[in-house]
């Protein structure tokens, strides 16, 4: 049967429009917020995250400092997915930012699917706003792991919940990770999602529909790869 969907989002962030824009519609920009490594070339972008690349999605609108928007081709089973972008600078050096993203999901199966999206969508939001907070004109390096495979999600996140020191709210400082040595303040919390922001990173866990774990970082300063640590630690926190 499928699913039509249309999912609106908005924040006003402390960042101009001309932030804004560098973060929406440039390779370095989108990796400092959303998934994966992305790249803007040819007027089409391209996602890659971890393993898997994505399809590839058409720029439809580009008008500098107010709208920038993108779509994937349609499958042959209707699948598509758009973003549209929408800018409007206020007072003091703010800018409204007006996200949304629509698109077709099929099949009958489709409810677990959209729910991963909803639920990923809000981190991603929420990151972007962080990032325009804390680290705009910055470029993160993305990091992407994959736990082991989950197949009891409510154990799965009390294992996590465990390692943070108990189930994190927005606000909560936590210390976490490869030798207990990350610490940061959780900005985001949702029931698939988690992000936590420190000085130079931001460090957030994906429900990933897959059905594994994902740490899915965003690293601001730290030229170590830190792929091998985080993959370990999620080995082990899901033995």
């Amino acid at each position: 049967m499928g699913h039509e969907f249309e999912l609106p989002h908005e924040a006003t962030v402390g960042a101009t429009p001309e932030e804004v824009w560098e973060a929406i519609s440039t390779g370095p920009g989108i990796d400092s917020w959303f998934m994966g490594r992305n790249e803007v070339a040819d007027g089409v972008v391209r996602t890659a995250f971890g393993p898997f690349d994505m399809p590839p999605s058409t720029v439809t609108g580009a008008e500098p400092l107010r709208r920038f928007a993108h779509a994937s081709d349609k499958g042959d089973d209707g699948r598509f997915v758009a973003y549209e972008f929408m800018i409007e600078g206020r007072e003091r050096g703010s800018t409204l930012i007006r996200m949304v993203t629509s698109g077709f999901l099929p099949g009958d199966d489709w409810q677990d699917e959209f729910e991963a999206m909803s639920r990923g969508l809000e981190l991603y939001v929420a990151t972007l706003a962080e990032y325009l907070g804390h680290f705009a004109g910055r470029a993160a390096t993305p990091l992407t792991e994959f736990g082991p495979p989950v197949t009891d999600w409510p154990d799965a996140w009390k294992r996590l919940n465990a390692a943070l020191g108990g189930p994190p709210s927005p606000g909560d400082r936590v210390r976490f990770g490869p030798g207990d040595r990350f610490e940061g303040v959780v900005y985001h919390r949702n029931s698939q999602t988690v992000g936590i922001r420190s000085g130079e990173a931001m460090y957030r866990f994906l429900q990933g529909f897959g059905g594994s774990m994902i740490a899915s970082h965003l690293l601001f300063a730290s030229a170590d790869d830190q792929g091998p640590a985080w993959r370990a630690w999620l080995a082990d926190l899901y033995a």
